[in-house]
């Protein structure tokens, strides 16, 4: 094995025990030469973690109210993992520096990234790595775009000459230099950019878990591990609510076929599961589907209108509506005189009547109504090719639940199959899928 980069989630790096176990992780294999931590999450459940305490600092001091309680308490959690690792190291500097730059307003991005910096510094001292700063490699534009290729040509050359690094998670900068954040959990994303900058042979995100689970294990008892999963499947199951691994972290190492190893930082011997390339996954589940994940919250227009088929230009007409005030449609699921529009309810909130008296005037419906309280699931796995009658089977679970089935839709790929359901049956409908496709043992 060439190269590995790992990355450590919140919970992995919480406290110096945890530091311990990482560091044992790393030493045990060479290859794992690049390093990226998140902030410390989660001691226990009723803990908070470093980054919410940040944000809780920005927000005070927008309000022009005294950050310092706050503060003294990311700085008692940092100080606490030095002096439990034992290692020589004054972070005094750093925290003057950050307090300072906040009381005077710095940006929300600039706060949310000091937990991941901290605990680089932290982890870069205790390995005895070389501590890079993210900020003078990952380039965002001015409007906060990421650029992709820009950064990979900074890192590859900023990291060209270094054997062993700590680079922290989470946040880059952009072309005039101030910070700049990706979304929450972006720190499996700078993983993956410097999986891609090094050309790894391997990326491992460590997390609390030893993989990604077929099922939500807070709607499923003990849902089984998927061993292998291809980049399509998991973003699927990603855009869809599984959040083992951030969507966005597929990209930088996709085009280059690098895989990612989900594994478990308290339990490092588990296999996890492995994120491949599509033509590289040659292992198949032993059974049809991959992994089931929904959400809730969505809405549906549903239309009706006799000889809707033969009316041209009529579904552009309607979707010019909803561009038009903001709101992106998930599915469209549609009949020979029926249409219905599926999206987050959220983005028709206080608009409504607007959008439907828009909507009359440009198509002239026989009925139109605004159906709520829907959940979306996917059941995903490249299994459902090859085989006949999976719709039927969902059906069937389902119906032996007695949980009405609102729409379904397939796409071209036969990958997926989209479900939806009211709100109160999602978790029945969640796990009955489950029985039928996994504990039944079928294949």
């Amino acid at each position: 094995m060439g190269v590995r980069v790992v990355k450590f989630g919140g919970s992995s790096l919480a406290d110096a025990k945890q530091f311990i176990k990482v560091k044992d992780i790393i030493k045990a294999e060479k290859s794992r030469r690049y390093v990226v931590p998140s902030a410390p999450g989660k001691r226990f459940s009723d803990d908070i973690k470093v980054t919410d305490m940040l944000y809780e600092c920005h927000d005070l001091a927008s309000n022009n109210k005294d950050i310092s309680k706050v503060f003294n308490k990311i700085i008692e959690r940092y100080n606490g993992i030095i002096s439990d690792l034992g290692i020589d190291l004054s972070l005094d500097a750093d925290y003057t520096e950050i307090k300072e730059k906040l009381v005077n307003h710095a940006s929300r991005d600039f706060a949310a990234s000091r937990g991941e910096y901290l605990n680089g510094k932290i982890l870069a001292s205790y390995l005895g790595y070389e501590f890079v700063d993210p900020a003078e490699m990952i380039v965002f534009d001015d409007k906060g775009v990421f650029l992709l290729d820009e950064t990979v040509q900074i890192m590859r050359r900023r990291l060209k000459n270094i054997e062993n690094a700590v680079i922290p998670g989470f946040y880059g900068a952009m072309q005039n230099g101030k910070v700049k954040t990706f979304s929450r959990g972006g720190s499996d994303v700078t993983g993956s950019i410097v999986a891609r900058s090094v050309n790894a042979d391997i990326y491992e995100n460590w997390t609390d878990v030893s993989g990604f689970l077929i099922a939500d294990p807070r709607i499923v008892d003990n849902p089984k591990v998927i061993k292998v999963i291809t980049y399509k499947e998991l973003r699927e199951l990603s855009y869809m609510g599984a959040t083992v691994l951030h969507e966005d972290a597929i990209f930088p190492v996709r085009t280059v076929g690098i895989p990612i190893n989900i594994k478990n930082t308290n339990d490092p011997d588990a296999r996890g599961t492995m994120i491949v390339s599509d033509d590289t996954a040659e292992e198949m589940s032993k059974y049809i589907i991959t992994g089931i994940a929904g959400k809730k919250g969505f809405a549906s227009i549903n239309i009706e209108k006799a000889m809707m088929n033969s009316e041209l230009g009529f579904g552009r007409k309607v979707l010019e509506v909803l561009e038009g005030y903001g709101i992106s449609f998930e599915h469209m699921p549609s009949g020979i005189d029926t249409m219905s529009i599926v999206f987050n309810s959220a983005l028709i909130k206080g608009k409504e009547s607007e959008v439907l008296s828009q909507i009359r005037k440009r198509v002239n419906p026989d009925h139109i109504e605004v159906e709520r309280n829907i959940a979306v699931l996917a059941v995903v796995g490249r299994g459902m090719r090859k085989t006949r009658g999976i719709a039927a089977r969902i059906f069937a679970a389902l119906s032996h639940a007695r949980v009405n089935v609102k729409m379904i839709d397939q796409g071209s790929s036969e990958l997926n199959v989209i479900v939806g359901v009211g709100e109160q049956d999602f978790e029945e409908a969640t796990r009955k899928i489950y029985e039928m496709f996994v504990l039944s043992g079928e294949e």
